[in-house]
């Protein structure tokens, strides 16, 4: 192992491939910069620059790329072409169980009877399927593309690889975890979710990771990505905020992630691995190197062994067809169904109504709205901001839940269902129970944060 680890030497063009586009990426998706009196940073303001350009044809395109994804989805369920059980990447995105081939279909019969305001009202109106596809997917289509094309400079030249390194001597002690989960949250963080759980079910499934790191994992450290924080963010109307708005999510998820991974049901994931073993894999580095050149001399080999067209082009192109193709449909069935019921029926109320009490005694503006916009979130991460925007005033409030919603993190519609679907030892009665003790032990952080800044 120790051979392995020392016999590659990168050249100074290997070190230079790797900092370059890493450079670039960090300022693209993590340098604020200030446009017309506000902070934003430079990923999304692309973004606004492309909705102001295509303007109100954004639904019918978005409606048609659904279609699409409906299409391609059958076809490769019922008739399994070659073209497309051949290709990893077309198999991961089309070949989908029959729970997410009927959301998508969903998605794409919202998405039409919206567009064209056919059927039943509660399905098009502005409070519902209008809301999402004329106010929402018009967001999540601009900030997708550039966040898609623009995820491989993060993910694919070594950045990874030098912070996996890096925090080796931290993640055991603090999180219980080996050091390249470091690597995954990352992934997460940077590019989506939905990486860190197919990445942290494929290290488990290799047997880097035990039952109980896979877990622990799969529901803390798969992290919502900075792209869906800023659509979050904009959807709340407080893009100004985007500072002390992610330094707060950063803040509760790591307070979350302290204690999660000691109570149940996550303490309680047998740390034995995928073959029933618990010989534990090494993460020693190699004598006579500092973390800091090993993690340097990691990165650069990455970047020496990455086909840079290939990884930028292909990988962003693949990237963007899955936000919109795997993400979006889904984001138009689930959310259209929860705000039908949302504006038809008090359940959301009533289900928020154990938080009122918490929420006054926090001394949270229009606590009872904002208590309604606690539970919706388990369905779908937008939500409580499509439905908050929509009835409470106070931005202090809106704070506060466009950073709940977030630091949530286990959402049907995505993570959660992803979840389920992989080999990760967790059920739906742990994703509730894991849900409702992020929620509760966020709360506070989130509320103190938001009485400092406003």
């Amino acid at each position: 192992m120790d051979n392995e680890k020392t016999q590659l030497q990168p050249s100074t063009t290997s070190y230079l491939k790797f900092l370059i586009p890493s450079l670039i990426g960090i300022f693209l998706f993590m340098i604020p910069i200030s446009y017309k009196g506000e902070v934003t940073i430079p990923v999304a303001l692309l973004a606004d620059w492309l909705q102001g350009l295509l303007g109100d044809s954004i639904p019918a395109i978005m409606t048609w790329i659904i279609a699409l994804a409906v299409i391609f989805s059958f076809i490769a369920v019922m008739a399994k072409p070659a073209f497309i059980m051949n290709n990893t990447f077309l198999k991961s995105l089309f070949h989908v169980r029959p729970f997410w081939l009927i959301a998508r279909l969903l998605g794409m019969i919202f998405a039409f009877m919206t567009l064209y305001e056919i059927g039943p009202e509660w399905i098009w109106s502005p409070d519902t399927g209008g809301l999402l596809l004329t106010g929402l997917i018009p967001v999540l289509f601009s900030v997708f593309l550039f966040a898609g094309l623009f995820l491989p400079l993060l993910l694919n030249f070594g950045l990874l690889e030098l912070f996996g390194a890096l925090l080796t001597k931290i993640m055991r002690p603090i999180f219980t975890l080996p050091g390249r989960s470091s690597i995954d949250c990352l992934a997460s963080w940077l590019g989506d979710g939905t990486i860190g759980v197919l990445l942290t079910s494929k290290q488990y499934e290799e047997g880097n990771y035990s039952k109980r790191e896979a877990a622990v994992i799969g529901t803390t450290f798969s992290v919502v990505s900075i792209t869906f924080t800023i659509v979050v963010l904009k959807q709340m109307e407080l893009d100004a905020y985007f500072g002390p708005y992610y330094l707060t999510i950063v803040l509760a998820g790591f307070v979350a992630a302290l204690i999660l991974p000691r109570i149940p049901p996550l303490s309680k994931k047998k740390d034995t691995y995928i073959d029933e073993s618990d010989v534990r894999n090494s993460e020693d580095i190699p004598e006579g190197m500092s973390i800091f050149s090993w993690g340097m001399k990691s990165a650069a080999n990455t970047a020496q062994k990455t086909k840079s067209f290939d990884v930028i082009v292909k990988g962003g192109f693949q990237n963007v067809l899955d936000m919109w193709m795997g993400v979006i449909p889904i984001v138009m069935a689930i959310g259209t169904v929860a705000l039908g019921i949302e504006a038809a029926t008090p359940i959301f109320e009533w289900l928020g109504k154990p938080f009122v009490p918490l929420l006054q005694l926090m001394q949270v503006p229009e606590a009872a709205d904002a208590a309604q916009t606690i539970v919706v979130g388990f369905a779908d991460m937008f939500l409580p901001a499509l439905i908050g925007v929509e009835i409470i005033e106070s931005e202090m409030t809106r704070f506060i839940i466009a950073c709940l919603s977030v630091t949530q993190l286990i959402y049907m519609s995505e993570v959660g269902g992803l979840l389920l679907g992989s080999k990760i030892p967790v059920n739906f009665k742990d994703l509730v129970l894991i849900f409702l003790e992020r929620t509760l032990v966020t709360l506070p952080v989130i509320v103190l944060m938001a009485h400092i800044i406003f």
